[in-house]
Formats: C-alpha cells, sequence, structure tokens
C-alpha cells in the first residue's frame, strides 16, 4: 500500500487532512457521539508523533493523487487484531509499540539485536510515494517515510550461504486474536528472495503522511514491497532472518493455491476467486466498497523498469 506526492505540490493541496480534523471536531461535538467518536478516532491521533523526512523525487506515481488518509488508516488487513477491514482501526491500539526491538541474525557473520532508535539512526528518513495493490483488487497511493532495507540488513553482513530473508511479525496473545480466531497461523511470517530485499524499492517504513504509523498500518516498523500484493509488505516486524532455503510465508501455508511465494503484481494470473486485471483505489468513488472508479491493474503495480529484470527466465504464471 503506497502513496505519491510530486515535488511541486504542497502537502496543503493535496493532503485533505483539514477534512479528516473537521470530521473528527464533528463527531465528537455531535450529541451523544463524543465519546464513540474519540474511540474511533484514537488509534492514529493518539499515537501519532511528527517525522522529519526530505521527499526523495525518484519514488513517485506521475499524476497520481495520493489516497486519503482515513481510507489508509481505516480500512486494513491486520488479522491479528480482526479478519474484517474496519477492526484494526477499532482494536491495533491495544498494540504496545515501546519499547520495540528487532533481532537479526541466521546466516550473517554480524548478528543484531536493535532497538528502534537505533534503527531510524541508520539512514536520513525520507518520504517517497508509493502505489499499493492488495490481491482483492482494491490499491491505494501513500507518502510511506522510512529508507530502503538494504541499509538494515546490510549491517549483519550476509554471508554466502544467505539466499532469502525472512520475516517475522510480533504476536502477543494477550491483546491479538488466536489463530483459531484469525483463521491463520501466528506468528505472521513473510520472505522475500535476497535480491528483491536489497532491492532499493524495498522500504523500511517508519512513518506515512509526515507522522509515525499508525496501530493497525503497523507501528512501529514494517515493511513495504511496492511491486507485490499488500500481504508481503509484513507489519510490526520483530525478527529478520537470512536463510539458505525459500522460507515459509503465512499466506502461502493457509492456501497455497491462491497465495504463491513470489506474488508480484500480474494482471494476467488471476487470482482462483477473481480476476486481478482491474483494480479500484479506494477513496475515488462513493464509498469503500462502493468505489466507482475502476482502473486496469499494471504489471509489477507500475514497477516493472525497476524490478523485471530480478525475474528475467522465470514464468510468473508458476511462480505466482
Amino acid at each position: 500500500m503506497l502513496i505519491h506526492k510530486p515535488a511541486d505540490i504542497p502537502y496543503s493541496e493535496v493532503t485533505p487532512k483539514h477534512v479528516y480534523l473537521n470530521r473528527r471536531r464533528f463527531l465528537t461535538a455531535a450529541p451523544g457521539l463524543g465519546a464513540a467518536a474519540a474511540a474511533l478516532m484514537g488509534p492514529f491521533s493518539a499515537r501519532a508523533e511528527k517525522l522529519a523526512a526530505t521527499h526523495n523525487n525518484n519514488y513517485n506515481v506521475g499524476t497520481e493523487k495520493l489516497t486519503p488518509l482515513e481510507y489508509i488508516t481505516q480500512y486494513n488487513n491486520y488479522y491479528e487484531f480482526g479478519t474484517g477491514k474496519d477492526e484494526p482501526y477499532l482494536l491495533a491500539k491495544k498494540l504496545k509499540t515501546s519499547p520495540w526491538t528487532v533481532k537479526i541474525d541466521g546466516e550473517v557473520a554480524k548478528p543484531k539485536t536493535l532497538d528502534l532508535d537505533a534503527v531510524m539512526k541508520l539512514a536520513p528518513l525520507e518520504e517517497r510515494v508509493y502505489r499499493h495493490r492488495c490481491v482483492e483488487a482494491w490499491s491505494i497511493v501513500v507518502p510511506w517515510i522510512g529508507f530502503s532495507l538494504s541499509t538494515l540488513l546490510k549491517q549483519v553482513e550476509p554471508t554466502a550461504k544467505a539466499k532469502f530473508v525472512a520475516f517475522e511479525t510480533l504476536y502477543d496473545p494477550k491483546v491479538m486474536l488466536s489463530s483459531r480466531e484469525a483463521h491463520i497461523d501466528f506468528p505472521y511470517v513473510e520472505g522475500l528472495r535476497l535480491d528483491e530485499a536489497m532491492n532499493p524499492l524495498a522500504l523500511l517504513s517508519f512513518g506515512l503522511y509526515g507522522e509515525t504509523l499508525p496501530n493497525q498500518n503497523g507501528a512501529p516498523m514494517r515493511l513495504v514491497v511496492p511491486w507485490k500484493y499488500g500481504f508481503k509488505s509484513i507489519k510490526s516486524v520483530v525478527r529478520i532472518r537470512f536463510v539458505e532455503k525459500q522460507p515459509p510465508t503465512t499466506w502461502n501455508l493457509s492456501a497455497a493455491n491462491e497465495y504463491g511465494f513470489y506474488s508480484n503484481v500480474n494482471p494476467k494470473k488471476d487470482h482462483p476467486r477473481w480476476p486481478q486485471n482491474k483494480e479500484r483505489r479506494l477513496g475515488e468513488g462513493e464509498s469503500v466498497l462502493g468505489s466507482i472508479t475502476r482502473r486496469n491493474t499494471l504489471m509489477f503495480n507500475g514497477y516493472e523498469s525497476q524490478v523485471a529484470s530480478m525475474y528475467t527466465g522465470m514464468d510468473l504464471m508458476k511462480n505466482y
């Protein structure tokens, strides 16, 4: 899930944040809605802090508009906090994001365990606007804040045996659903080939829209892989392992015929239950579910020139 801001357009002109804030004031002031409205708006506003970041003009999506903040923060997949799209927004406020550490080990010369502050100090933060495509045929455009994942991975010096990178999400059964309730195994795991993880497009993100990540969007640290379907961009990362063999991934374990390891956006490869050649952009149309704007899905989600060379000679219908 990702967004773009042209360099010559200020936030005030492209971000409908004043609409968002006015909506919050209205809800909290309305008779009988005060407490309920504050609870609904809280998961984003209560934890948000400003992040200083320089806009990187090398990452943009042309003239495509940013998706309104409320769609990005209120329509999410985060099964640890609910299987409905609206549930993570309401329930993820239970997630404790401080203190936070990430362990990096496996086939490396210098394994490390770093706290969040140490990770964020590895490189200057930059804003990149990416488009995102979900397997359920919806998409968004987001201004993420972070830096290339490779910056972190190089710190541990991968060995010659390292061929893949495995990622693991925090799992806290005290505040999260059980595997039985969510119908997938926890902790959530994902993986990339080493060259994919080292690609400059792969982003380690700490924020969006100029502020720290909301819990429901993967606070305090998540992966963003814009040329793949959204479920590959694992949230709330606590462990990264370099491995020799292809690691298991949550959705591939759950339904291998529907969710392959690579999960590159490929409009020619339909999901068994729906086509993938069209998508709806959230925030364009009448509502999230009633969106009337449909657009053609782009190969590699529009990042073909940056990533296609990694898959030369591969059958992308078979290696979905």
